[in-house]
């Protein structure tokens, strides 16, 4: 057995670190099989001796956290205790503030936690990763923080506009009815941060413009923040032309899944290639996340587990 003291400013941290009804010290204990009490402003853990130190580094870590943000959530000790068990270092805590007032997002994995700290760090940041693991939103989140910030000044969200073969033509209806269906992922996202009729109003400005990716041709966008959702479904002469988009004082993130191609057979996927071509390039930044990272309903994240391995014909 081993024990382990930490010292804490006073008893608010104290409450804040140990949550309602010490309901994020009852997760530590379960998760590391530790005991922990408090007691004249101290934590004691007690345990195995590797459960007492991941313990004490959940803990330390989530005290940095508590007094950056002045509270502690529920996904934060979830995203530490995911990283101690993968072994990832521990991230810096990071919130986006978007529009709404008092609304802030922050990630819920370690692996969101990266992409979000990539897209601060790096002018193009290639992200993918199965459904639901917030590649869309957090980049979108991002780009209207830029936005508020006055760092960019304007968000253009891009998507392709043909899948699986198919031409727009075959579509009812004038060019917008024809491409809406395809954007509307990109308009979700963005209803999350603004209100409609600011939304209605910085669209009229052309603030914010939201287009398929074929629109991009012969365009060069200055101080932008530039999304290209369903990266997979690019070519390769595709996702050279969008890159090349960029203007100084813009930022660009890619975002896509690798197992959901629709490209016909002999096409390669302009992500792949972009991920494989622009390894080790200064500026750019790759991330991928896993389903661990999968923040939709907990079932979501079993159905990509499941699609991932091989079926009982295949072995």
């Amino acid at each position: 057995m081993m024990e382990s003291t930490i010292s804490v400013v006073s008893s608010e941290a104290l409450l804040t670190l140990f949550g309602a009804c010490d309901q994020h010290v009852r997760r530590i204990r379960n998760a590391l099989g530790v005991s922990i009490t408090a007691r004249d402003d101290h934590i004691h853990i007690a345990g195995p001796e590797s459960a007492v130190a991941s313990a004490t580094a959940v803990l330390e870590q989530l005290q940095t956290c508590a007094a950056q943000l002045g509270t502690l959530a529920p996904d934060d000790v979830t995203r530490v205790l995911a990283g101690m068990k993968n072994g990832e270092a521990p991230a810096e805590p990071s919130t986006i503030d978007i529009f709404r007032a008092g609304r802030q997002i922050r990630p819920k994995s370690p692996g969101q936690a990266r992409y979000v700290e990539a897209i601060r760090r790096s002018d193009i940041v290639l992200c993918y990763g199965p459904a639901g693991t917030g590649k869309t939103f957090l980049a979108v989140a991002a780009a209207v923080a830029a936005l508020k910030g006055q760092s960019i000044r304007k968000i253009v969200l891009v998507r392709p506009a043909v899948e699986a073969g198919e031409s727009l033509g075959f579509l009812p209806g004038d060019l917008q009815a024809k491409i809406n269906p395809y954007l509307r992922p990109l308009l979700d996202a963005l209803h999350e941060m603004m209100d409609h009729d600011l939304i209605a109003r910085y669209t009229e400005e052309d603030l914010i413009e939201v287009i398929p990716l074929a629109y991009m041709r012969g365009r060069t966008l200055n101080e932008a923040f530039i999304i290209l959702d369903e990266a997979q479904n690019t070519t390769v002469a595709q996702m050279k032309m969008f890159l090349t988009r960029m203007g100084s004082g813009s930022k660009i993130v890619v975002s896509g899944d690798v197992t959901q191609i629709d490209l016909p057979p002999k096409s390669k996927s302009g992500l792949i290639d972009a991920l494989d071509r622009l390894r080790g390039i200064e500026g750019i930044a790759a991330v991928k996340l896993a389903a661990s990272d999968i923040v939709r309903h907990p079932l979501v994240q079993r159905i990509v587990s499941a699609y991932e391995e091989p079926s009982k014909k295949q072995r």
